[in-house]
């Protein structure tokens, strides 16, 4: 089993103190609906835990009935980061993965609320491009071109 290089959590406190949708909830901490709503998104990022090997993204989710699933990093075609100011304030960001493995054929992992987002971006893509080295793997795109209108 190769060594957990980084595990982490979407953060609840992260998505609190650096969202207008988690400054909302703490405003209706005052009435307190908001506590209900801070329980209900903190078991919810309690349910999904994300890890980095040297050559795997693993995704362990589920609280009472588990599933782990992995991302091959060498077959991990584009990572990006989306942020807000409030999102910079706090160092929390949305990472997207998008990949040729199974689990992103349909649409990309987004990883929401991610603590140190931008390191954790880098350190990713650093993974992917050892991991590519590694099996001798290199990224081609291909673009299809019509050189003339058919006749």
């Amino acid at each position: 089993m190769a060594q957990v290089i980084d595990r982490f959590r979407s953060s609840t406190w992260g998505w609190l103190r650096g969202t207008l949708a988690g400054w909302g909830t703490l405003l209706l901490c005052l009435v307190g609906v908001g506590f209900i709503l801070i329980l209900v998104k903190w078991i919810a990022n309690l349910a999904t835990t994300y890890e980095f090997t040297e050559d795997r993204l693993i995704l362990h989710k589920g609280i009472l009935a588990k599933s782990i699933d992995e991302i091959e990093l060498y077959r991990v075609k584009d990572v990006r980061i989306d942020f807000t100011i409030i999102n910079q304030m706090a160092d929390i960001g949305t990472i997207t993965i998008t990949s040729s493995d199974e689990t992103t054929r349909d649409a990309p992992l987004v990883i929401r609320d991610v603590d140190h987002a931008r390191a954790r971006r880098e350190q990713l893509r650093g993974l992917v491009n050892a991991a590519r080295r590694q099996r001798g793997v290199r990224e081609i795109d291909m673009v299809h071109e019509d050189f003339g209108e058919p006749a």
